[in-house]
């Protein structure tokens, strides 16, 4: 329901209620002034609402830096499939308990040039193919223990009526990993842009716990971590244009609009995340599964109903060598 008619409802109770006081009526106003739509609030998130994480990307790092000759040497092509068992939204869960599939395709360039095509599906949606992404990118390591992505992504969304919100359709982007055997460091930078901009920031810390050559698998890699999202968001606010009684009174009867709204970019920390994945390696496959615990928070004015939660995802990728 908009909250228009939410709002015209809720002040014609007031305005005829035989108990109701002139400040609680203004104490309610207030509140709801600085609330989005629930529409507008609904269709931003599912605007993001994509299955990646960042075990994708260090994944992604790793098998392929893990053996520095093999990389350049061979050009390879990556398959994968990947089960998420709850949404996120830019990193944070939103509380939807519905799974969902990813499916892509990566080409990697022994120069460090890769470009992906990744295609998402979830029940949640109407129609259930919701999201694909292109993206391309350079991979480099200029030192020994430091491995740096700059990246490019397009989202395309299978929905494009009139009545769905999309801010984001584009982001650039830097990947940092720093690596001090065990213990390896991260952080990210991306841009987001379209109808609007967003900034997000991603420092990491965690364990690399790596175990070659056992019992017929080339590699068991268990590698824990911890990260802080930080972001920027632009908030809409909402003023009423009069709070008084008479007022209200009046432009309810004349058919104008009871408030007015201005925009505003806020900055915060927007979740923390507990993360432990297991990668395994046999021959040319890569079987990854992990637990993500997720603790969001709300920035400023955000009036999402963000709740913790933790969420499983698997992914299975098939690499192909070229010379």
């Amino acid at each position: 329901m908009k909250f228009g008619v939410l709002c015209v409802a809720f002040i014609s109770c007031c305005l005829f209620g035989y108990s109701q006081q002139d400040t609680t009526l203004l104490t309610n106003l207030d509140t709801l002034s600085n609330r989005r739509t629930a529409t507008e609030i609904l269709d931003e998130v599912d605007s993001l609402l994509t299955l990646q994480d960042s075990l994708y990307i260090f994944n992604l790092f790793d098998s392929l830096l893990s053996n520095t000759v093999q990389v350049k040497q061979t050009s390879q092509m990556a398959l994968r499939l990947a089960y998420n068992s709850n949404i996120v939204s830019t990193g944070r869960t939103i509380g939807i308990d519905k799974f969902g599939l990813s499916t892509g395709a990566s080409y990697f360039h022994k120069s460090g040039f890769y470009a992906d095509v990744s295609g998402y599906w979830s029940r949640e949606y109407e129609p259930d193919y919701y999201m694909t992404i292109a993206s391309a990118g350079y991979m480099i390591s200029p030192v020994k223990r430091w491995s740096l992505l700059a990246e490019y992504s397009r989202f395309i969304y299978t929905d494009t009526s009139a009545d769905v919100i999309t801010p984001y359709t584009n982001n650039i982007g830097v990947t940092n990993f720093f690596n001090f055997k065990p213990l390896f460091l991260r952080l990210d930078y991306y841009f987001y842009f379209g109808e609007k901009n967003a900034h997000r920031i991603m420092p990491g810390i965690g364990l690399n716990l790596e175990k070659r050559k056992w019992h017929g698998i080339d590699r068991i890699l268990f590698y824990p971590s911890t990260n802080i999202l930080f972001g920027t968001e632009v908030i809409t606010e909402y003023f009423p244009y009069s709070k008084t009684r008479l007022g209200i009174l009046y432009r309810i009867r004349n058919d104008l609009p009871l408030y007015y709204t201005k925009d505003k970019t806020v900055f915060g920390d927007m979740n923390y995340s507990f993360t432990a994945p297991l990668s395994i390696t046999l021959n040319n496959w890569n079987f990854l599964v992990s637990y993500t615990y997720n603790i969001p928070k709300a920035l400023p004015g955000e009036d999402l109903g963000l709740t913790k939660s933790g969420y499983l995802s698997t992914t299975i990728t098939r690499y192909v060598g070229f010379k």
